[in-house]
Parts: C-alpha cells; sequence; structure tokens
C-alpha cells in the first residue's frame, strides 16, 4: 500500500496557483502525500447566478475530473485526501459518492449543490460575504450535516476581504486548520 494521495479539485477560474490551493497543495506534498490535480478546460464562462449554466458546468467538471482519474487505483493508498474549491467541491462530493471513494474531504468555499451528496470527513470554509451561495444557509445545512464548517466576516468567494493582512492571515489559519484536520 502507498501512504496517501491527495486530489485537489479546482473551482472555475480559481486554480492550484491561487493561494488556497498552491499552499494547501503545499502542505499536503509536505505531509507525504502523492498529488494530483484535476484541470478543467472550456467551461461556460457565465454561470453566476444561472441555475441551468451552473449545473452544465458542473456536470463537464465531473465528467472532465472522471476522465482524468479514471486509471488511478483509489485502494491502493492508505489515506485519501479530496481538497476542492468552489464547483470543485460539487465534483469531489459527486466523485466520491459514484466511485465509492472513502476521502477525507476539505471544502474550499463550497457551493450550496455540495451538500446535496452524502460525505464522510469533512471540513469547510466560507466567507461570509460569498456572492456564489446563500452564506447564511449554506452555513446551517452544514452544521446539521455535522460538518465543521469556518466563516470569515466581510470575504468573498476567495476568502478575501480587501485588506492583505487579513487575508494572509486567514490563509494561514485556514492551512493550520487543514493541516490538524488532515494529521488529527
Amino acid at each position: 500500500m502507498k501512504k496517501g494521495l491527495a486530489v485537489i479539485f479546482p473551482g472555475m477560474g480559481y486554480h492550484k496557483e491561487k493561494p488556497l490551493l498552491y499552499y494547501s497543495s503545499k502542505l499536503v506534498k509536505s505531509l507525504g502525500y502523492e498529488l494530483i490535480h484535476v484541470e478543467y478546460h472550456d467551461l461556460p464562462r457565465k454561470v453566476q447566478g444561472d441555475a441551468a449554466m451552473m449545473k452544465k458546468a458542473g456536470e463537464m467538471a465531473y465528467e472532465q475530473a472522471k476522465e482524468q482519474l479514471k486509471d488511478l487505483d483509489f485502494d491502493s493508498y492508505d489515506d485519501v485526501v479530496f481538497i476542492g474549491k468552489s464547483i470543485g467541491t460539487c465534483v469531489m462530493v459527486a466523485f466520491a459518492k459514484e466511485q465509492g471513494i472513502d476521502a477525507t474531504q476539505i471544502w474550499y468555499t463550497p457551493v450550496e449543490a455540495t451538500l446535496a451528496y452524502p460525505s464522510g470527513k469533512v471540513i469547510a470554509f466560507i466567507g461570509e460575504s460569498d456572492p456564489w451561495s446563500d452564506v447564511p444557509s449554506l452555513i446551517k445545512n452544514a452544521k446539521a450535516a455535522g460538518i465543521d464548517i469556518y466563516s470569515y466576516p466581510d470575504c468573498n468567494h476567495s476568502l478575501e476581504c480587501g485588506d492583505v493582512i487579513r487575508d494572509t492571515s486567514y490563509v494561514h489559519e485556514v492551512m493550520k486548520l487543514t493541516e490538524e484536520f488532515i494529521t488529527g
């Protein structure tokens, strides 16, 4: 058996070079995990506020992730961690359910559709001013599902509030909590 595998499921336009995914990738590598980045291509651009387009983008992202991960033997790993951002959280929970993968899940700014799937070991982070979700409802439903969810005042969908010192302190806190969650 191999020690661990971490799979990163990005958001739309929020890729592996953006802070949350960049640092979480470095974190899991430092913990000894093999790392795989899923990438999406040619997703619809204008989806915010359009449920049909959001669904289409999610389905396209899911199919692309499934294709990229089809040859992985998840059972050959002692531990599997899925890290997702935005639409990537929805893609990863659907993938875990369909493939029967019991992965530790890290949700960075999940969308509401993410909660439609049963989940196992999950931690979530959301900005209180996230325009992509009904934040109070998402927090309430996550807590009702037994998910530890951390919220950040005045922060948007990237967990940024416009003050670089606060932004970087939040990234630091999120990475610390992520590490504790993975290793705990």
